[in-house]
């Protein structure tokens, strides 16, 4: 199999777009991702595209990829449509590169979009009633829910006004993160206050707002132990990445010093596992998987993206990543070592928190930040010499845990 670099990314700025239809954002990404490779969209053999809400937001069920792409010029060749509920552009890029490697084609696009905000808040925020067995909602919330037993939320710490109910599941694993290891609500306000401070520099992100820890922990309550500025927003945007194998890489005549070589794309779904043996967590096995696939260790890490739709997510995952020893997140955290300029930033973009959270385009929206780092071109949120990069991208629930999960492993290219 032959080795896949990335040439090109694009991405809207993520936030609310209401003037603006799924298939514009499609074309906002898609050229700027052409143009950031230097190639001619007649060169793509084939395109998968990712989008989770369209057909409940606007009734377009079928064919989203072919109605986005068939516009821009890509007529004839494959357009294979993605769902996969938040790892859905993460499965269009998985499937990219996997059509590369198996040597059906020398160029890829992988493409996710969104539309999400809505006037109609109750619509809005049925987006996520399906992001786990509809058939058994009470039990899925129920079960979720009681990880965090024994953590009883402090009066006035739960909201009364709609949210999504994911928000309560998060808050459940907050809770159990404080039961077994101790975790803090104020080590969450530190991760959240970092995120949003490195937002600022980030031209593409929904906020853009400094915070500090205590402001975040004065946020208005959504659910024990998670306030407003912990979660992230309803968001609408689009992501592109076009990919290509080595021998076409010399070919295409593109600036191979700003290709960025895939070292491990890796998807797993659940397992049935008890709710505290957080040892085979889905991200903690696949990331394993990633590591032995990529040749590399967690300590050559230099940049991360992370599935932070609250707070709590960042703590989860760094330490299943293997950034930090199971049960001092809170601790890594509040050290430095996860900000621009400590051992290993994460979230250099803002994260979900901060640049949003278009649930179709969210797992190339990361890429896309990590591509960027690993060429030099983030500016005031450079991470100084990254070469190995990690994204990590979780989509719905079943069981205890992430119904699917996406570990990407990415390194600057040496040419």
């Amino acid at each position: 199999m032959e080795d896949v670099y990335i040439i090109g990314v694009g991405m809207t700025h993520f936030g609310r777009h209401l003037e603006k239809s799924v298939k514009q954002l499609v074309s906002w990404s898609l050229n700027d991702a052409l143009a950031d490779s230097g190639i001619d969209k007649a060169r793509i053999d084939a395109a998968f595209f990712g989008n989770s809400v369209q057909g409940y937001m606007e009734g377009q069920t079928c064919v989203r990829g072919q109605i986005a792409l068939l516009p821009e010029g890509l007529e004839g060749i494959p357009v294979v449509n993605v769902e996969n509920a938040c790892a859905t552009a993460s499965t269009a890029f998985n499937l990219a590169v996997t059509h590369l490697r198996a040597g059906e084609g020398d160029v890829a696009l992988a493409v996710g979009a969104e539309k999400m905000y809505d006037e109609d808040k109750v619509k809005m925020f049925g987006i996520f009633d399906s992001g786990w067995d509809v058939h058994t909602p009470k039990e899925n919330a129920e079960r979720l829910i009681a990880l965090g037993k024994g953590i009883e939320p402090p009066p006035g710490t739960m909201s009364n006004q709609p949210y999504s109910v994911f928000m309560d599941v998060y808050a459940g694993i907050g809770r159990q993160l404080m039961r077994m290891h101790g975790v803090t609500q104020k080590e969450m306000a530190y991760v959240s206050a970092k995120n949003h401070t490195h937002a600022v520099h980030n031209d593409k992100a929904q906020y853009r707002k400094a915070m500090t820890a205590d402001e975040v922990l004065a946020g208005r309550p959504i659910a024990y132990p998670l306030t407003l500025p912990m979660c992230a927003p309803i968001s609408d945007g689009a992501a592109a990445a076009i990919l290509c194998t080595a021998s076409a890489l010399k070919r295409l005549g593109v600036d191979a010093s700003r290709a960025v070589k895939v070292r491990a794309s890796v998807m797993r779904s659940a397992t049935a596992r008890e709710g505290d043996d957080l040892d085979n967590h889905i991200t903690r096995i696949a990331a394993k998987q990633a590591y032995e696939k990529a040749g590399v260790d967690p300590k050559d890490v230099n940049v991360v993206e992370v599935h932070d739709a609250t707070a709590i997510g960042e703590l989860v995952q760094s330490a299943n990543l293997g950034l930090c020893e199971p049960g001092e997140s809170g601790h890594f955290a509040t050290s430095g070592a996860t900000t621009i300029g400590g051992r290993v930033p994460i979230n250099p973009s803002g994260g979900l928190e901060s640049k949003g959270h278009p649930i179709g385009a969210t797992g190339i929206g990361q890429i896309f930040e990590l591509v960027q780092q690993l060429r030099g071109e983030c500016g005031p949120r450079q991470v100084e010499n990254a070469r190995i990069a990690v994204q990590e991208n979780g989509g719905g629930l079943w069981g205890y845990e992430e119904a699917v999960a996406h570990i990407g492993i990415f390194e600057r290219n040496a040419a």
